[in-house]
């Protein structure tokens, strides 16, 4: 019977390991949308990453609702030529995802090149079926 038990927990654990790696998988492919619609700049893409309720924070303190955030780089007015992600962790909550990492990007804002090396925590959370930046907030690394 203990045998039993323990064959029954070991296998729910495991289903419980699969189906968070799966959660975990949506979220990072969730993030890698995101970043993609960052770089090419496409309107359609960055509404599509990002809740209708989204708290977007910038490192200098300045925080822009979905409108703002999208129209910034969809205009070319903030304009990101790389992105490079780093030593990122995926927690999840529900329907709920804390995202961390690090951000390095080369950017073209204006005509001007430059560098941003930032520390970033999202909340991504689970809308109609999709993951959604609902919050990010920057601070400078």
């Amino acid at each position: 019977m203990k045998k039993i038990i323990l064959m029954l927990s070991v296998c729910l654990s495991m289903l419980s390991l699969q189906a968070q790696s799966k959660k975990e998988l949506a979220v990072q492919k969730a993030v890698n949308h995101l970043v993609a619609a960052m770089i090419s700049g496409d309107r359609a893409e960055l509404e599509a990453s990002a809740s209708e309720h989204l708290s977007y924070g910038h490192s200098g303190g300045h925080v822009e609702g979905r409108a703002e955030f999208v129209e910034k780089i969809a205009s070319g007015k903030s304009d990101f030529v790389t992105i490079d992600i780093t030593d990122q962790t995926i927690d999840l909550v529900g329907k709920t995802a804390i995202v961390r990492h690090n951000f390095n990007a080369t950017t073209n804002d204006g005509g001007k090149p430059g560098v941003v090396k930032l520390k970033i925590l999202y909340i991504f959370k689970k809308e109609a079926g999709a993951w959604k930046m609902l919050a990010r907030q920057a601070v400078k690394a």
